[in-house]
């Protein structure tokens, strides 16, 4: 038996009719598998599960057998102390975790017919399980179905600056800045981003917008990166004798002291598989000049009455050091480095579009929320893994407000198995009926 076979059957609910148990007795019920992790760590990231009448919210590992977590060195590993639930198909051991703790373990079975048919579940798993009836949909029925998961996208994007806006005490302007600067990192550094977003004090830096050098030294400095630990050791020396370094680190250490700021953790930022254009020294830079030309701010951006306004707004470039290098210290051939056209309508799409939603409804201006839906339509759709799965279904994606659709629909339905929410799923068990 393989273990992604376990995987799969856990991730599906596949599981039998009969009350779940622990190894020692316990009722278990399941209300959320989790995510699934494809990456180093537990299998499933918080999963909901009842043991025993208590609910644990945490990550599940799963083993063809219980043994194996001692094979894969989990006791002695940390992010597996917070395992609530270890699913196995042989349990042949007890197992603790790093920390001596006992780990609950529940035996799971393959159902027959998902083992008969696991080789044909493999090939189509990547497509949503409706797939089959999709061609027959009437375009009356996927446009409306479309229509609504885009309001719904949007209404999702909305109450995450909502919720920016209350952690900045109701400010909607700076609740913009952590939007966009979230969004400059490109999906791998977004956390990273906003965190870094939070800790710059934007009334601080607003009494220096006058300087690019200085505003620049304050967001190098709160992202930990003029750190001499966050220069990569073969770059150090150049970054020293260079002489840019440590003139934006003496600013910095003179402005923090003046407003009493403190860096972020230099190691959160990732740079392992990133494009050098991604890294987060060039949009850091670039957030620098957007902010310093006065492009960054809210009033600014709901003047912008059309989608090539709105583009222009997003316009930006690097600081000269920035376009010979990607890090301090390490020389490059020269690039303006401006955003790319596909960056760009990220931007627009993820921070421009959502914040004139969300502004729209906050304040009941009807206008912000039609210019919202009406620049969805113009973009052109974007282009990624999850449309080409639902082109591959038979969809026409055509724009963005079709893509954002889609996109929403595979994450809050399809991967959740969310189907009776579903109306595709709907007509799927309708005409199987």
């Amino acid at each position: 038996m393989e273990e992604r076979l376990l995987h799969y059957v856990w991730k599906h609910r596949m599981l039998p009719l009969r009350p779940l148990a622990t190894t020692d007795g316990r009722d278990v019920e399941l209300l959320d598998p989790g995510l699934h992790n494809q990456n180093a760590g537990p299998d499933f990231f918080n999963a909901k599960v009842k043991i025993g009448g208590t609910l644990w919210v945490g990550n599940v590992e799963i083993h063809v057998r219980s043994s194996d977590w001692y094979v894969h060195h989990h006791d002695r590993d940390e992010r597996y102390d917070n395992v609530v639930l270890h699913v196995v198909a042989e349990a042949d051991a007890d197992v603790r975790n790093s920390q001596g703790q006992y780990v609950p373990q529940m035996v799971i079975e393959v159902p027959r017919e998902v083992g008969e048919h696991y080789e044909e579940l493999l090939r189509t798993d990547h497509y949503p399980p409706c797939y089959k009836i999709i061609p027959q949909l009437t375009p009356l029925m996927v446009h409306a179905w479309m229509a609504a998961l885009q309001t719904e996208r949007l209404e999702q994007k909305t109450r995450a600056i909502e919720q920016r806006a209350r952690l900045k005490d109701g400010s909607w302007e700076d609740a913009y800045f952590v939007t966009l600067a979230r969004n400059y990192g490109f999906g791998i550094n977004g956390e990273a981003f906003e965190l870094w977003a939070q800790q710059v004090p934007l009334g601080a830096v607003g009494k220096h917008r006058d300087d690019l050098f200085q505003v620049e030294a304050i967001f190098m400095g709160q992202a930990g990166l003029l750190d001499e630990a966050a220069v990569p050791e073969r770059y150090r020396e150049a970054a020293l004798q260079e002489g840019y370094f440590q003139r934006l680190r003496n600013e910095y250490l003179y402005l923090a002291h003046k407003f009493s700021m403190t860096p972020m953790n230099h190691a959160v930022w990732r740079f392992l598989r990133l494009r050098p254009q991604n890294f987060p020294h060039i949009r850091i830079s670039q957030l620098a000049n957007l902010y310093y030309e006065r492009r960054a701010g809210l009033s600014v951006l709901l003047e912008c009455d059309t989608l090539d306004k709105a583009r222009q707004l997003m316009q930006t470039h690097v600081t000269p050091y920035w376009e010979t290098h990607y890090t301090f210290g390490s020389e490059s051939t020269k690039k303006p480095k401006n955003l790319s056209v596909s960056s760009t309508n990220l931007l627009l799409i993820n921070t421009i579009i959502p914040m004139l939603f969300a502004v729209g409804r906050h304040r009941q201006k009807e206008e912000l929320c039609d210019r919202a839906f009406d620049f969805l339509e113009q973009l052109r759709a974007e282009q990624n893994h999850i449309i080409r799965m639902w082109r591959e279904c038979g969809l026409e994606v055509k724009t963005a407000g079709d893509s954002q659709a889609l996109i929403q629909l595979k994450k809050e339905y399809c991967d959740r198995r969310d189907c009776l929410r579903c109306r595709f799923g709907y007509e799927y068990l309708r005409k199987r009926e």
